[in-house]
C-alpha cells in the first residue's frame, strides 16, 4: 500500500495528477481539479482506475525527481537488464487536456508493460474501449479518452484494461498521449509529446527564474511556488487547497474533507508569498478571483468557493470507493461552505488592503467592498462561529475569529487615515475596533495562565493564536503573545511540531478520533520564535520542517511524528505557503534579491 509522500504531483493548471513511486498515475480529475475522477486507486483498488508504466516484474522505482525548476517528473528503474526512465508531465493545454508519458531507455534492454484502467466518475464507470486510427478511444457518457504512443506499440485489451508491452534499448524512446475531450465533441488537434516536453520545461524554468528569493533554502522555496502554481486554475486565477479529496487526516479515520476548492482562509497569506518574491501577475490574478467570488452581501460572504467562484459545494460520499490505507468515508464537495467563520471578513479585508499597499491595478468598487464588509460587522462580530478549522462540534465565541474582525476594522481604520479622500466612518470604525479590542482581551485571555484561549470561557488552546503578532493585534513583546506562545507550545506540541487544536475530548471539533500535527501551525510557530528574539529555535524548526517534504519536495497538510507519515490533502497549499513566508522572515531582509 502507498503513503502519501509515495507520490509526485503533475499537472497543467487546470487540473493535476498523481504519480507513485511504482509509475503508476492513481489520481486524475478531467477536466478540472473539481471534476470526476478518471484515475481513483487513490481511494480504492486498481479496478478504480489507474495507468501504470513499469519495466515488466519491477515494484518500486529506484530513484525519481523533477528536472529543476519545473513540474516535469522523470522515474527510473534499474533493473538486471538495464535502467529505463519514464518522464511524466502534462503539457499546459490549449483546449484539451493531455497526458504525456515518455518511455525512454538508459542503459542495457529493458521491458516495459503500460496498464491502462480508465474508471470514469471516481472509479464506478467502465468505458467502452475501440481502436481507431491508430488511437484507443475509450468513452462513458460525456466522456471521451484517446490513447496513442509514439511510435505504435502491441497494444490489446484485458481485464477491462488496455495493455501494452514493448522493449527499449539505449536512447530509444516510446511516447505515450492520454487525452481527454467531451464525447460529442470531435477529437482534439494532437500534441507532439517531444515537442511538450520541450516547451514545458523551458516554460517552467522562465517562470522559476522570476523569483527574486535568493536566501538559503532557495531550491525549497521555489519547489513551493511551482506547486501553488500548479495548483492554480489558471482561467480564474482560483487556488485550491489541495488537489485531492479524502486523504484522512488520521490513518483509517473518519477525519476525510474534499480540498479541490478556494479557501478564503489562505488570502493574505497567498497573496504575501506571491508579492514578496516578485509573482505580480498570479497575485494580481488570485485578487481579481477574490473580488468576484466574494461579490454580493456581506451577510452572504462563504468560507470557500468554486474555481470559478462558484458557492454550491454540496458534500455526498462515494461508498464504492474503500478509502486511502481503508480510510472511509470518501466525500466528494464540503459541508463547511455553509458554515459562518467570522475570521473571513478579515482575511478579505487584510487581502484588499495588502493589495492596494503593493500597488496592484485598481479596481472599481473594491473600496466599496471594503465598506460594506466593515460595516456588516458591526453587528454580526457579536454571533459565536464555526471557526477557522471549521469545527463540527458547535458554534462559538472562537478568539482568533474576533482577533480577524478586529483585522478588518483596524484595516478601514488605516485605509482611511492613509487615504483622507475616501469615505467612511472613521470614528464608528475606530469605535469597533477598540471595542472587539478590548472584548478579546478581557474574555479571551486566562489571566492565570498567561495565555489567550481558544475560545471565550474556554481552557483548550489553539495555534491560530500565534497569529496575534503577525496581524498586529498586539505586539511581539507583549507579556501576553510571549505567555500564549509558550503555553501553545506546552499544550499543543508533539515531538517538536504543533497540532492546530486539542482533540483529546472531541468536543470542539465534534469529531471522532485524533489527527497529525498541523504543517501550517508549525510554521507559524517558526514565525512566532522570530518575532519574538529566538531566532535560532525559529530556524532549526523551519529545518525541521522541511526535513519532512517527500522526496519530491512536497508537504501535505499533516505529519505523524508517530508513523513517520504525512496526513491529509496532498500537497497541501496551505503548508507550501508556510514554508515560503516562514522562509521569508527568517530570511528575506538578509538576503532575499
Amino acid at each position: 500500500m502507498h503513503r502519501i509522500e509515495d507520490y509526485a504531483l503533475i499537472g497543467d493548471e487546470q487540473t493535476a495528477a498523481l504519480v507513485g513511486t511504482d509509475g503508476s498515475v492513481d489520481w486524475l480529475c478531467l477536466p478540472r481539479f473539481d471534476s470526476a475522477s478518471c484515475f481513483a486507486r487513490l481511494l480504492g483498488d486498481e479496478d478504480n482506475g489507474h495507468w501504470r508504466i513499469a519495466p515488466v516484474g519491477a515494484d518500486r522505482c529506484t530513484r525519481r525527481s523533477y528536472r529543476p525548476d519545473t513540474l516535469v517528473l522523470d522515474t527510473e528503474w534499474e533493473t538486471p537488464d538495464g535502467t529505463v526512465r519514464v518522464t511524466d508531465l502534462m503539457p499546459q493545454r490549449d483546449r484539451a487536456p493531455d497526458l504525456v508519458r515518455i518511455v525512454q531507455g538508459v542503459r542495457g534492454e529493458v521491458t516495459v508493460r503500460s496498464t491502462l484502467r480508465l474508471r470514469f466518475d471516481y472509479g464506478s464507470v467502465v468505458p467502452w474501449v475501440r481502436a481507431e486510427d491508430g488511437h484507443r478511444v475509450a468513452v462513458a457518457g460525456p466522456d471521451s479518452v484517446w490513447l496513442r504512443s509514439e511510435p505504435e506499440v502491441r497494444t490489446w485489451g484485458e481485464g477491462l484494461g488496455t495493455l501494452s508491452e514493448f522493449t527499449v534499448r539505449e536512447g530509444e524512446r516510446v511516447a505515450f498521449v492520454l487525452t481527454w475531450h467531451p464525447s460529442h465533441e470531435p477529437r482534439p488537434d494532437l500534441v507532439d509529446p517531444y515537442s511538450s516536453l520541450r516547451h514545458s520545461t523551458a516554460d517552467w524554468r522562465a517562470w522559476a527564474a522570476r523569483c527574486r528569493y535568493d536566501g538559503p533554502h532557495r531550491d525549497a522555496v521555489v519547489r513551493s511556488l511551482i506547486t501553488l502554481k500548479a495548483l492554480t486554475y489558471a482561467p480564474t486565477g482560483g487556488i485550491v487547497a489541495a488537489p485531492t479529496t479524502s486523504l484522512p487526516e488520521e490513518p483509517g479515520g473518519v477525519r476525510n474533507w474534499d480540498y479541490r476548492f478556494c479557501w478564503l482562509r489562505d488570502s493574505t497569506l497567498t497573496l504575501n508569498a506571491l508579492l514578496a518574491v516578485g509573482y505580480q501577475e498570479e497575485a494580481e490574478a488570485w485578487r481579481n478571483w477574490l473580488l468576484r467570488a466574494v461579490a454580493g452581501d456581506p451577510a452572504d460572504l462563504q468560507i470557500m468557493y468554486g474555481l470559478a467562484g462558484e458557492r454550491r459545494l454540496h458534500e455526498f460520499e462515494l461508498p464504492w470507493l474503500s478509502g486511502f490505507d481503508g480510510a472511509t468515508p470518501v466525500r466528494v464537495g464540503n459541508a463547511a461552505v455553509d458554515q459562518l467563520q467570522l475570521d473571513v471578513y478579515g482575511e478579505v479585508m487584510d487581502s484588499l488592503d495588502l493589495a492596494r499597499r503593493s500597488g496592484l491595478s485598481p479596481k472599481p468598487d473594491v473600496w466599496a467592498l471594503q465598506k460594506a464588509l466593515v460595516d456588516f460587522l458591526r453587528t454580526a462580530w457579536r454571533q459565536p462561529d464555526e471557526g477557522l478549522w471549521e469545527v463540527r462540534g458547535g458554534r462559538r465565541h472562537f478568539v482568533h475569529s474576533k482577533v480577524m474582525v478586529w483585522v478588518a476594522a483596524d484595516r478601514a481604520v488605516r485605509t482611511l487615515q492613509e487615504h483622507p479622500d475616501f469615505d467612511g466612518d472613521l470614528d464608528g470604525w475606530r469605535a469597533l475596533r477598540d471595542e472587539v479590542h478590548r472584548e478579546v482581551c478581557e474574555r479571551g485571555y486566562d489571566p492565570e495562565r498567561n495565555t489567550f484561549t481558544q475560545s471565550y470561557g474556554s481552557r483548550e488552546l489553539d495555534a491560530a493564536l500565534l497569529l496575534i503578532p503577525r496581524v498586529g493585534f498586539l505586539p511581539p513583546d507583549d507579556p501576553r503573545v510571549l505567555g500564549t506562545i509558550d503555553a501553545v507550545r506546552a499544550e499543543l506540541e508533539q515531538d517538536g511540531l504543533l497540532r492546530r487544536y486539542s482533540t483529546d475530548r472531541g468536543a470542539v471539533d465534534g469529531l471522532p478520533g485524533e489527527e497529525g500535527t498541523f504543517l501550517v501551525c508549525s510554521f507559524w510557530l517558526a514565525d512566532a520564535l522570530h518575532m519574538t528574539g529566538r531566532p535560532k529555535e525559529a530556524r532549526e524548526l523551519f529545518e525541521r520542517l522541511l526535513g519532512l517534504a517527500n522526496d519530491v519536495g512536497l508537504l501535505a497538510e499533516e505529519y505523524d511524528p508517530v508513523g513517520g507519515r504525512l496526513l491529509g490533502n496532498f500537497p497541501q497549499a496551505f503548508s507550501h505557503i508556510g514554508l515560503v513566508n516562514t522562509a521569508l522572515a527568517l530570511f528575506g531582509d538578509e538576503e532575499a534579491g
